[in-house]
């Protein structure tokens, strides 16, 4: 096997959670998606995980249509908080804190 191989079968798998960083991970996903079910229209969630051009998106057109479309920011919420539990934390890990996926 040539070292361009190894190389090829490193940059494939999956990053494996840092023992010390994998309680981080667990209570960022669980306060995730909590505050997505609850407070999704507010993008309290997407400030949590630093995604903060995200997080002001949903609370400006929250406030700014003066409820208006807060009814569709928080079914996004809801969605993505459901997503962020239904996730394993080496999914969550991979999808949220290194891959910065901001929507869905």
């Amino acid at each position: 096997m040539s070292p361009l191989d190894s190389e090829a079968q490193l940059d494939s798998e999956p990053l494996q959670i840092i023992p010390f960083i994998q309680e981080e991970v667990q209570q960022k996903k669980l306060l995730c998606g909590i505050f997505g079910i609850i407070m999704g229209a507010l993008g309290i969630h997407k400030f949590i995980l630093g995604y903060t051009s995200t997080g002001l998106i949903m609370l400006l057109v929250s406030v700014l249509t003066l409820g208006t479309c807060a009814f569709v920011m928080s079914v996004i919420g809801l969605i993505e908080g459901i997503l962020y539990l239904t996730k394993s934390e080496q999914e969550f890990y991979d999808t949220y804190m290194v891959g910065r996926k901001e929507w869905f």
